[in-house]
Order: C-alpha cells, then sequence, then structure tokens
C-alpha cells in the first residue's frame, strides 16, 4: 500500500513538472508542431488526476465521476494558492475539443444502454413520472432564476430551469443494485422513467437551444415558432429511429462483408459523429444525435459482424471513453472559480437551486399509479442531476446571448455545487427509504404471524 501511495506521488509531480514546462513552451513558441506539446502535457495532468480523484471518491463509496469533478475544481483554482500551472489547460481550445468529443462518446453510450423497446414498455407509471419529474423542477428553476437573476434575459431563466430536468439514472441504478433491489416495483419505475427522462430532458435543451439561437440572431418567437423547434426536435428523435431501423442493418450488412479489423466499432463511430453533426447543423444540441445514434445501434443490426469474432460496442467504445470523458469532467471542474463563493449571493443561489432541484424530484410521488408502492422512494430516487446536469450547464457556458454568456461563471459554479449536492445525498436516502420499506414489510410479516398464533384454535370433539 506505501508503495503504491509513493507511485501515485510520483506520477503527479511529474505532471505538475510538466505542466509548469508547458506553459513556458507554450507561451514561446506557436508553431504547428510545438502546439502539440502542452495538449500532451496537458491530457498527462487530466488523465492522472481523474483517476486519482475517482479513485479517492470510489473509496468514500461515491460515484466516481464526482471525483473527476472535484479534482477539476481543484485543479482550476489552484492559482488561489499561488499556482498558475495548471492555467493553460482551460484555455486550450483543443483541449477543449476533446471534452466536447467526450461529452458526444458518452452520450453515445447512454443511447447505447437505452433501448427502444423498454422505454415503450415501462409502463404509464414510469412515463407519468418522468414528465413530472421534468415540468416541476424547470418550472422550479425557471422562478428561481428570476428571483436571483431579475435583470437576466428570460432565454437565461429558461436554461437555468433545463439545467434541473434530466435524471442522472447511473447513480440510482448503482444504489438498487448495490442493496439488491432491482426487482423492486419502486426500481423498475425509477430506472424506466430516467430512461424517459433524458429524452424529454434532451428535447427540452433543443427546445430552448433553439429558441436562444433564434433570439441571437434578432428573431422573435412566435408560440408557432416555438411549436416549430418543438415538432422538430420531437421529429429527429423520432424521425432517426424509424429511418434508423430500416437503415441500420442495411449498413452493417455491408461493413460485414469487409475483411479488415475494428470494423464494427470504426462505423459505429462514425454513425454516431454523423448523428451528431445533423443534429448541430438543424440547430440541436450535438448530444441529441449522439444519444440517438446509441438508441438506435442495438445488437440484432451487427450480429453478422459479432459471429466474425467482433467484441461487443460496448466494450470496443470503453476504453475510448474512458480517455475522453474524464477530459470532459475535469475540463467543467476546472470552469467552477471558487472566488464566485465570495458573494453570498451565489451562494445563495447555489443553495436555492440545490432545494428546487430537490424539491421539484419529489413532485414525481404525484404520477405514480397503483397500489403498494412507496412513492417517497421514487422521488428520492429521480433526485441525482450527475453528468446530465453538468452537460446542459457546459453547453450554457457556450452560448450568447446579448453579447453575454447565457451561463456566467457565477451561474455555472453555483449548477456545480447543485450537481454535486444531488448527487451525493441520494445514494444515502435511498439507502434509507429502501431500508423503511423493508422494516416495514418485516414488522407486516410479524404482525401477520403473532395474529395467527393468537387466533383460538377450534377444538375437535
Amino acid at each position: 500500500m506505501l508503495r503504491k501511495k509513493w507511485i501515485w506521488i510520483a506520477a503527479i509531480g511529474l505532471v505538475t513538472a510538466a505542466a509548469a514546462y508547458a506553459q513556458g513552451e507554450h507561451a514561446e513558441h506557436a508553431s504547428a508542431e510545438t502546439m502539440v506539446l502542452p495538449v500532451l502535457t496537458a491530457l498527462a495532468v487530466i488523465l492522472v488526476a481523474a483517476k486519482l480523484g475517482a479513485d479517492i471518491f470510489a473509496r468514500i463509496g461515491q460515484p466516481p465521476v464526482l471525483g473527476e469533478l472535484v479534482v477539476g475544481v481543484v485543479l482550476g483554482n489552484l492559482t488561489l494558492v499561488g499556482l498558475n500551472n495548471f492555467n493553460y489547460i482551460v484555455e486550450n481550445q483543443i483541449i477543449e475539443i476533446l471534452a466536447e468529443i467526450g461529452v458526444i462518446l458518452l452520450l453515445f453510450q447512454v443511447g447505447l444502454e437505452s433501448k427502444v423497446d423498454e422505454m415503450l414498455s415501462v409502463g404509464l407509471s414510469s412515463l407519468l413520472v418522468a414528465t413530472i419529474g421534468v415540468v416541476a423542477p424547470f418550472t422550479l428553476g425557471w422562478g428561481i432564476a428570476l428571483i436571483f437573476l431579475p435583470d437576466a434575459s428570460i432565454y437565461v431563466h429558461m436554461f437555468i430551469g433545463a439545467t434541473l430536468c434530466a435524471t442522472s439514472v447511473g447513480i440510482t441504478a448503482r444504489v438498487f443494485k448495490d442493496l439488491g433491489k432491482v426487482h423492486l416495483k419502486e426500481a423498475k419505475i425509477v430506472l424506466g422513467a430516467a430512461v424517459i427522462d433524458d429524452v424529454q430532458g434532451l428535447i427540452i435543451l433543443a427546445v430552448v437551444s433553439g429558441i436562444i439561437v433564434a433570439a441571437n440572431s434578432g428573431l422573435e418567437l412566435s408560440a408557432l415558432g416555438i411549436s416549430m423547434i418543438l415538432i422538430k426536435a420531437v421529429v429527429f428523435l423520432v424521425g432517426s429511429i424509424i429511418l434508423g431501423q430500416f437503415l441500420a442493418p442495411r449498413v452493417f450488412g455491408i461493413a460485414s462483408a469487409l475483411r479488415a479489423r475494428g470494423i464494427l466499432l470504426a462505423v459505429s463511430l462514425a454513425f454516431c459523429f454523423l448523428m451528431s453533426w445533423i443534429a448541430g447543423r438543424i440547430e440541436l444540441a450535438p448530444i441529441v444525435g449522439a444519444f440517438t445514434a446509441g438508441l438506435l445501434l442495438e445488437e440484432v443490426h451487427y450480429k453478422d459482424l459479432l459471429r466474425q469474432g467482433e467484441a461487443k460496442l460496448n466494450d470496443l467504445i470503453e476504453p475510448i471513453a474512458a480517455f475522453l470523458v474524464p477530459v470532459f469532467f475535469v475540463h467543467m471542474g476546472m470552469k467552477v472559480h471558487l472566488t464566485s463563493f465570495a458573494n453570498v449571493k451565489v451562494l445563495g443561489f447555489a443553495a436555492a437551486l440545490t432545494a428546487v432541484a430537490i424539491i421539484g424530484k419529489q413532485f414525481c410521488s404525484f404520477g405514480v399509479i397503483g397500489r403498494g408502492i412507496d412513492r417517497l422512494t421514487v422521488g428520492l430516487g429521480m433526485i441525482p442531476r450527475g453528468e446530465v446536469g453538468l452537460i446542459f450547464a457546459g453547453i450554457g457556458t457556450t452560448m450568447v446571448i446579448n453579447k453575454l454568456p447565457v451561463v456566467s461563471p457565477d451561474t455555472y459554479s453555483a449548477i456545480v455545487v447543485m450537481v454535486i449536492v444531488t448527487t451525493l445525498i441520494t445514494p444515502p436516502l435511498l439507502r434509507w427509504s429502501l431500508g423503511r420499506i423493508s422494516d416495514e414489510g418485516h414488522h407486516e410479516v410479524s404482525k401477520l404471524r403473532k395474529i395467527r398464533t393468537e387466533r383460538p384454535r377450534k377444538v375437535i370433539y
């Protein structure tokens, strides 16, 4: 164990020294050949830091992704103690592009793990839970933004509401799985609702982003204009799924005739990037296209390639995602300015956002249909925002309205606090609620047994 610690210390020291050197190189040289050197050291810093942060958080029973985010916050704020070695990472455009590709791959993976038939078979409860779990937080987030940012544009208020919509299914699924409660009705409703929630959240993001782009171009949108953006987002998702069901088997059928290695990975990534490009060209977020691409690529479409010895697509994507997705989370963390929290108003905004993010998802319980289902567990299971909230906030930092960012540095810091808190509190709350259900069930069984044993026996003469 001691040896491992020294290895980590040596690695951190090495990448820190490399970062200091790279900063000097970046300042002195500008040729195409030397521009890659700061990128190489930046990637070394990000990957070592990300895995160290993920390891620490995994050891304390928290999602590793939070460790990657928090270590990014630390790196981005070392200037507070006089260390400026890592500033160039946030400003490097190549790192920013790699981070964007990382988030596209992340949504592609989410799509791969979601199935169209599962979404259609989760039942009315999951649909209602998901819908209420999007509408309530969106409305509450809009209202809180209006209170704390009264001078900001209505589009800013709208976008902040959108960041509260989606649920991180991975964190809730992990808790249910760890406790062996996946079979419960509550778990099935939450997991089904979270998948639908993602789709609805992406549609809202597409609509809000489209409205902001139009407004930024000097157009005033009517109700009809907003409806057209909504229709465009829905048509893209539904149309892609319908058309993809027809095209995907034929594309992979042609690909299976090729004898080169890595055909499945190459064709799948090309499809993901093409769908992301199409989404971007029609003024939707590229992540909408990436999610749709993952949703379409079911194993049945490339079974011939699997027979030829190709590994499963999820396994092929994982190593690439393990490289690029941490770049996104660390880069997002580095954009958080801790100095923002010296402002009491920013702290209040972060607290209020967190409160409405939690309260908004408790309205989900009104969507549960049927008796014997614990509504509190359903509401608690929908709380975590995780990576999805970060993705929405990150997109907001790149959008501009009236020459100002839609999500300012202070607002971004407040949203990151909301994401961290909602993600941290969900596992213990869900464990408590599931334990409460088990205790109540045990109490009812004991009570029933007691009644049976105390029941007077008939005497037969």
